[in-house]
């Protein structure tokens, strides 16, 4: 954590997991806290927990981590997928004062090698066998059943062992750790403290209008910082009923799954909103018990708003956020959508647009520039792992900045602009285009290669890689596709590889990734 960044209020004893589960749990034991669907036209889901089983579980995983010799700080990666045990796990981690580390399950052994070596992590729970390849020697590797058996047995139908309470941490002691794709070839980890679930209470109102009679339903994956807390953290700190899918997913079955899931919140990706009411019959759509669409991750069309009100005949409220303090600018049922803006600062949020050549005062309203948020804000990052140089990059004065440039109104709304770094964003992740390009740097022949963010559709953009290759050889690209596949994750892997005979470059030498263009109209939208 950069200097001078100390919250010495937040030293208060605090701990994640309790301050989400506990109050429910005693409060409401029995309300239904976790529903699980495998199928999008099921009429029951296949798991559904309560409140003071969730809280069970959790301590006991948190003792059972205990017992296999972890120390207090210790990283728990997570790459279970979407399922309860994955939930269960990462809370169980934060309640027993370790370090929780989602992962992504697409994973190449490659990349997620590098984030076990990077986090030191001394666990890893995976639901699919890893080659030796994958796991640093003196990681322990867990299987799902593994994890299933330290908190349940499946024989009885009871919990297993005596399980202890949360443990005394602090406000300020790391909980969660994110990876992801910033400015750099190499992900960076984001480290959270366990304030920062509290942190993220001007979300309640100021995006959700969330109750603890809401179902919220979220399409993303647990890795993610926007599935994590609008899926998981929020609706449990709020005593609401968190929704998962497991099964196969298509733009059309979502409004079947949220139909008979009976959600009352559903948040995605712009895209995927955009998608649903493609592949749907035309006219009208029944999303029964559906209040309001949460979209955050990537900039929506202006017509999407729209569109979906006309044929589901609910709104869309759209949030702007990072993984370094999740959302903090949304609209909202008490904050009306104005169009082509992106929303207000949630209540009690000290947000300013600070000048895009420097300086920390301020700059009139309707002026553009850099986004910022004071760093007094509990839901800020402790800070990038093990990166101290970074850290110091994101702050001017006492402010974070995190690359985004907007304007705010005279009436106080904020309009994202863009990103004033390379950082891409496909489907809603970002990602690095130095990190795909240091990839697909090895494949034989090429000479140089750059990558961008392609916007294909008004509502669509995807990851393209231009390559010029070495004199007198020829370049396949699907087979550079398929190399790429073979060492990325999927969603950082170029939908569309167009070779060049150069790469426009600045004064200065410089890659220039805001002048590549694709060089035929004929683009994957798919």
């Amino acid at each position: 954590m950069t200097a001078g960044t100390e919250r010495t209020f937040n030293q208060r004893p605090f701990n994640m997991a309790r301050y989400c589960i506990a109050g429910a749990a005693a409060s409401t034991p029995k309300k239904t806290a976790l529903l699980v669907y495998n199928v999008p036209d099921a009429r029951e889901p296949v798991e559904e927990w309560r409140f003071q089983d969730i809280e069970k579980a959790v301590l006991q995983l948190a003792t059972s981590l205990k017992e296999l010799g972890l120390k207090r700080g210790d990283r728990v990666a997570i790459r279970l997928g979407n399922c309860s045990s994955s939930a269960l796990l990462f809370f169980g981690a934060i309640a027993g004062g370790y370090v929780a580390l989602p992962l992504s399950d697409q994973l190449t052994d490659g990349e997620l090698r590098a984030l076990l070596d990077d986090s030191g992590a001394a666990v890893i729970a995976t639901s699919e066998p890893l080659s030796d390849a994958a796991v640093p020697t003196g990681v322990r590797v867990l299987s799902l059943d593994d994890v299933d058996q330290m908190f349940w047995d499946k024989a009885t139908g009871v919990y297993c062992g005596g399980a202890s309470d949360y443990a005394d941490t602090r406000a300020d002691d790391p909980a969660y750790l994110i990876y992801t794709s910033g400015t750099t070839a190499r992900p960076k980890g984001v480290l959270h403290a366990h304030r920062v679930a509290e942190g993220r209470a001007p979300t309640y109102r100021g995006w959700y209008g969330m109750t603890a009679d809401d179902r919220v339903l979220h399409a993303g994956a647990f890795n993610w910082t926007y599935t994590l807390g609008t899926g998981l953290i929020d609706p449990w700190a709020n005593g609401a009923t968190s929704i998962v899918y497991t099964g196969p997913k298509s733009p059309a079955m979502w409004p079947e799954l949220i139909r008979n899931s009976q959600a009352t919140l559903f948040a995605a990706v712009p895209s995927l909103f955009r998608q649903i009411l493609k592949y749907a019959p035309p006219g009208p759509l029944d999303l029964g018990r559906l209040r309001h669409g949460l979209m955050a991750g990537e900039r929506p069309p202006v017509d999407l708003f729209d569109a979906w009100t006309s044929r589901t005949g609910t709104p869309l409220y759209e949030a702007l956020g990072m993984s370094e303090i999740s959302t903090y600018v949304s609209t909202s049922p008490d904050t009306p959508y104005k169009h082509g803006v992106t929303g207000k600062p949630q209540p009690g949020r000290r947000v300013a647009i600070l000048p895009l050549d420097g300086g920390t005062e301020p700059v009139p309203a309707g002026q553009e520039g850099i986004i910022a948020v004071h760093r007094s804000d509990p839901g800020l990052m402790l800070g990038y792992w093990n990166r101290p140089e970074e850290d110091a990059e994101v702050y001017r004065g006492d402010w974070f900045i995190g690359g985004d440039i907007g304007v705010i109104d005279a009436d106080g709304y904020l309009t994202h602009l863009g990103r004033a770094n390379d950082v891409m964003n496909a489907f809603g992740y970002r990602v690095a285009p130095q990190e795909v390009e240091a990839a697909l740097a090895h494949y034989p022949g090429v000479a140089e290669v750059a990558c961008t963010e392609l916007r294909v559709r008004d509502d669509l953009s995807i990851i393209a890689a231009f390559i010029v290759p070495v004199a007198g050889k020829t370049i396949d690209t699907a087979a550079v596709k398929a190399f790429a596949a073979e060492r990325l994750a999927a969603y950082k892997c170029p939908r569309e590889v167009f070779v060049v005979d150069h790469l426009p470059r600045t004064a200065n030498g410089k890659v220039k990734r805001s002048a590549l263009r694709a060089p035929s109209a004929d683009v994957t939208t798919a």
